[in-house]
């Protein structure tokens, strides 16, 4: 598996599998048949409601716990927040059956951002994560946080897929150490993504689909990636893209199927603030 150097020298798998919107019921199977197809990074959230079930994957797979990477993410925490945050991972290592996370997130830029930030970075140096990183945040939160704190973020998983392709982002994230990590690659199928007429005839060039061909695009741009499928055929398939290579006429043609727009849900919308910043888990 190709990996990718975080700013503190963890390696980490450039794919992986995500279990985001997969039912707690349906997660520990669907683990379970990623982990036989031969993944080896998986990316769980408190949020997510699963990681119970990802845990219990683990423990049945009689893979050794190095031989793996595991990422879980903090929900949004009110003040006094370390303390939150301490409660939060400590809950979410228990669900997963773990006495440390390989990467642990910031879900959301909200709540009391830097109170968890510092509980984070007490909670890596504790070796309880090995790694820490944010997830959705923007350049202008991203710099700041790396500005004003002891520890830079080493991941940083936004939205990225060929109709939002982030590239200032990831220019940002190269110049400060951030590794960029996507998530919804595939965007969730939408603008036709799986039959996408050019994704689709780049596909054809090579005897693969255009799943494939994202997911080829990605890594080469060095953006880890963490597809979801509860089909074993799909997630071998996904797996299978470390055969062949996109040329540089091809990434062109991919990077002209960039909006410069998100396909879910803006960050930037006071309504969305709100809602996500309202949300709140029992920890």
């Amino acid at each position: 598996m190709q990996t990718v150097t975080l700013n503190n020298g963890v390696e980490m798998p450039i794919l992986g599998y995500g279990v985001y919107q997969i039912p707690p019921d349906r997660t520990e199977q669907a683990v379970t048949d990623a982990l036989t197809a031969g993944y080896r990074l998986l990316d769980t959230a408190a949020a997510y409601g699963n990681e119970e079930a990802v845990g219990r994957a683990i423990r049945n797979s009689g893979i050794l716990r190095e031989e793996l990477f595991v990422t879980t993410k903090l929900w949004v925490q009110d003040a006094p927040a370390q303390d939150n945050t301490r409660r939060a991972l400590e809950t979410s290592l228990s669900k997963l059956g773990l006495d440390h996370v390989d990467l642990y997130l910031m879900h959301q830029p909200y709540g009391d951002v830097y109170g968890q930030w510092r509980a984070m970075e007490t909670a890596n140096r504790e070796g309880l994560a090995k790694a820490i990183g944010v997830a959705n945040f923007f350049p202008d939160r991203l710099l700041d946080l790396i500005l004003n704190n002891e520890i830079a973020p080493a991941v940083n998983q936004i939205e990225t897929h060929p109709f939002f392709q982030r590239t200032a982002d990831q220019a940002l994230m190269r110049e400060h150490g951030v590794q960029h990590q996507s998530w919804g690659g595939f965007a969730e199928g939408k603008n036709d993504l799986f039959t996408h007429p050019v994704l689709s005839e780049i596909g054809k060039a090579h005897d693969k689909s255009a799943a494939q061909v994202v997911l080829r695009w990605l890594i080469q741009r060095d953006i880890v990636t963490i597809p979801k499928s509860v089909s074993p055929d799909r997630m071998a398939q996904n797996f299978d893209v470390f055969d062949f290579a996109l040329t540089d006429q091809q990434m062109a043609r991919i990077a002209g199927l960039d909006t410069g727009t998100t396909l879910f849900f803006d960050h930037h919308d006071p309504e969305m603030v709100a809602w996500l910043s309202k949300r709140r888990l029992d920890n």
